[in-house]
């Protein structure tokens, strides 16, 4: 998959997309240099990986912007004009522009700032100078902070003063963490360590939503297992979010990430660090007002695994039993939730389940309302209790179930 997003990358690159060729004309119309890419699709771009946000920079105002748009088939949304951002809407595309800008007063969380037509201003405000490379819309860099060769050696460096661009958004010292995981930058400065561990304190500060979106950033790379090869990452992440008891097992994941067909989600990650004996999820779903989903998944795997007696009964014994119950996806998760958690090593045997889990097919019940038409049944609540009884005595069969069972049990209803 890599190689093929080099090639795509190489051959077809983003910026000569239809979309954007469209976008990019109707901005740079009056001028050559009003827009330019920045951000992530130029880092993943220049890095020739798969890219799937688009930011762009522009010295247009937000208003010069709807206007340049307004006759066009690009819808324009305000999603935060205030801070000089829209959104457009391009068939079913997304693409985040946001006016040139610098900040005139920060406090952690919020910033004051100024629209500005020079780029190099615009570029000091931001957080790193991987973050800092512009591209044109023929692909030419314009790098004033020096960040394209830091990204090459895989450096994730502050902008000017790390202590002040911290003091501008506390949600800084989170990223610096996960560009860090992200590209294995794990020599960091004592100028660096210092005003971390200083502003620390100001992530309290910040909105719970916006401290859990980074979080979820930082675990789905695919190798946050790294966070361990640094002492100083590990243990100001786990100041951050104290919650997270079970940490070391995310060390499994380098193993279980072997296996193509093992992806796993957030409610798997979050799931292996937080679940235990204790309710201890509980307070997590609270502090951070995660998703009904998050919390539905999280809360089955809790409860599968205080009832679970063993894994042989569970993926040997059941398993068959157990896909019918929660389905095969789940039971995946499940899966990989029990070799995180478990204190066994992940071997071959074990893969043998997967390989099951994967092949099987979920039971379908044979019966439906239909057929208990044929033996005098209307719809309604005695027919809702023929269906569970006959349900059940299928399930207990394994799976199987006969006519005569069928009519024996409809017998005795009748």
């Amino acid at each position: 998959m890599f190689l093929i997003e080099k090639i795509k990358n190489s051959f077809f690159p983003f910026y000569k997309s239809k979309k954007i060729k469209k976008i990019f004309y109707i901005l740079n119309s009056e001028n050559k240099n009003q827009a330019m890419f920045v951000g992530g699709c130029v880092r993943k771009h220049l890095l020739k990986e798969k890219i799937d946000d688009i930011d762009i920079a522009t010295s247009l105002t937000p208003n010069e912007i709807s206007k340049k748009f307004q006759n066009s088939n690009i819808q324009v949304k305000e999603t935060g004009v205030d801070h000089g951002t829209l959104t457009l809407i391009f068939e079913g595309q997304k693409f985040e522009i946001t006016t040139l800008r610098k900040d005139i007063l920060t406090d952690g969380r919020h910033a004051k700032i100024e629209f500005t037509e020079n780029w190099t201003e615009d570029s000091k405000r931001r957080d790193f100078t991987i973050n800092a490379i512009y591209l044109d819309q023929k692909g030419k860099i314009f790098d004033p902070q020096l960040g394209l060769e830091d990204l090459k050696n895989k450096r994730v460096k502050f902008i000017g003063d790390p202590n002040q661009r911290i003091k501008e958004d506390f949600l800084r010292i989170l990223r610096f963490i996960r560009f860090s995981i992200q590209y294995q930058s794990f020599e960091i400065s004592e100028e660096v360590k210092k005003a971390i561990k200083v502003n620390l304190n100001g992530i309290i500060k910040l909105s719970k939503e916006r401290v859990l979106s980074e979080l979820e950033k930082i675990i789905k790379l695919r190798n946050f297992y790294d966070l361990f090869k640094n002492e100083f990452i590990l243990e100001i992440f786990k100041l951050i979010f104290p919650e997270f008891k079970h940490l070391s097992r995310i060390k499994k994941l380098k193993k279980l990430y072997k296996f193509n067909d093992v992806k796993p989600e957030k409610d798997i990650i979050f799931a292996s660090m937080l679940l235990d004996s204790s309710n201890n999820h509980e307070y997590f779903f609270h502090k951070y007002k995660v998703s009904n989903q998050l919390k539905s998944n999280i809360n089955l795997f809790s409860k599968v695994l205080k009832e679970t007696k063993s894994y042989e009964e569970f993926f040997t014994k059941n398993l068959k039993k157990n896909i019918f119950f929660y389905g095969k996806d789940n039971m995946k998760k499940i899966f990989i939730i029990f070799n995180l958690v478990s204190k066994k090593n992940f071997n071959s045997n074990r893969i043998k389940t997967l390989s099951q889990i994967n092949k099987s097919v979920t039971p379908k019940m044979p019966i439906t309302g239909n057929d208990l038409f044929k033996y005098g049944f209307k719809s309604g609540k005695k027919m809702g209790q023929a269906l569970k009884k006959i349900e059940k005595k299928w399930i207990e069969n394994n799976f199987v179930i006969n006519d005569s069972d069928i009519k024996a049990l409809i017998k005795k209803l009748t």
